[in-house]
């Protein structure tokens, strides 16, 4: 299992706070901590719209772009703490530039957001770089994603899809956890889940269901600003997530046979039971289901699971309330 742990902008430009979200979350477990690499002038224009507009904040989205920006040498900084706090330095471009960016600062591989399936120019950049890529299929439907996944595929590019869900935060009724399963049986590469519900449970149930990577978003309190704050995980749940699908993976590695229960012997000795009478009976009585009690251990008197066989059946003896049923005692 791979598990992602999305800064974004998080860090709302600050490089020392970007540093304290890495610090944090090599702590938690996780095995990769993401950003995302917005150049403005490559990326947007004075004309993109906000998704979530805070009071008070920039003029335009153009400008809040510009204030989420590093350095080069900030972003390989950024890149050597994860090296330190060995975590994998991940993210996501939204530019050709910011392709360009990353490959100086030296990634392992790709990850690509929602809103950069359709840009084949952006796939087609980062394909040239023969590195891996992680999928997020949050807004496109199944002809879009099969486009792409071709595309990718005649390039040889080595590809993960996510199954993602773009509201944010994302509410139980559309977590899509059934997609998991569909996009492996249609594209055969591996799949994870890229979660927006701010909620462990999600991710957990993405990890049962079969997802090989996992992904959300970050943040030291859901009450900061961002436009990401109120579907992100705080740092005590993600450590919760990361021991809760290690356990689950653990399980999922190790199938039970249920065909054989012979581990269970001396436990079965000691929990199963035996057939006893719950009255005093005499002689020649005529067994009845109301005369039957079971008592532990298993072996002191028929099996509890032969109750019908008894029933109906002459005693050949007297019996004392609570004595053990035996074969023998019947005629």
């Amino acid at each position: 299992m791979f598990i992602i742990a999305e800064v974004g902008q998080a860090h709302e430009g600050s490089f020392k706070k970007a540093l304290s979200y890495i610090e944090a979350l090599s702590k938690t477990g996780v095995d990769a901590v993401k950003f995302q690499v917005h150049i403005a002038e490559a990326e947007s224009s004075i004309h993109e719209p906000f998704r979530v507009k805070m009071a008070g904040q920039d003029k335009t989205r153009f400008d809040y772009w510009k204030r989420m920006e590093f350095t080069m040498q900030q972003w390989k900084d950024l890149k050597k703490h994860c090296d330190e706090a060995e975590v994998e330095f991940l993210a996501s471009p939204f530019s050709n530039a910011a392709v360009d960016l990353l490959e100086e600062v030296g990634v392992k591989r790709y990850k690509i957001g929602s809103g950069e399936v359709n840009n084949f120019l952006l796939l087609e950049k980062i394909a040239r770089t023969e590195k891996p890529v992680i999928l997020s299929s949050g807004m496109s439907s199944f002809g879009e994603l099969g486009h792409t996944v071709a595309f990718l595929k005649k390039r040889k590019v080595e590809i993960s899809i996510l199954q993602c869900t773009t509201a944010y935060p994302t509410q139980p009724e559309n977590y899509g956890l059934n997609v998991i399963g569909e996009l492996k049986e249609l594209y055969g590469v591996p799949v994870g889940y890229s979660d927006h519900s701010a909620k462990i449970e999600t991710c957990i149930g993405a990890a049962a269901l079969g997802a090989e990577i996992l992904e959300f978003h970050a943040v030291f309190s859901r009450k900061s600003l961002g436009p990401d704050a109120s579907s992100s995980l705080e740092m005590e749940e993600i450590t919760h997530l990361v021991k809760a699908v290690r356990n689950l993976e653990t399980a999922l590695q190790h199938p039970v046979d249920k065909s054989d229960n012979s581990t269970f012997q001396e436990l079965k000795n000691i929990f199963e039971k035996s057939l006893a009478v719950n009255k005093d009976l005499p002689a020649g009585h005529i067994i009845k289901f109301e005369d039957l009690e079971a008592k532990k251990p298993k072996g002191f008197g028929m099996a509890a699971s032969m109750f019908e066989e008894v029933i109906g059946r002459r005693l050949d003896r007297d019996l004392k309330q609570w004595s053990f049923l035996k074969q023998e005692d019947l005629e």
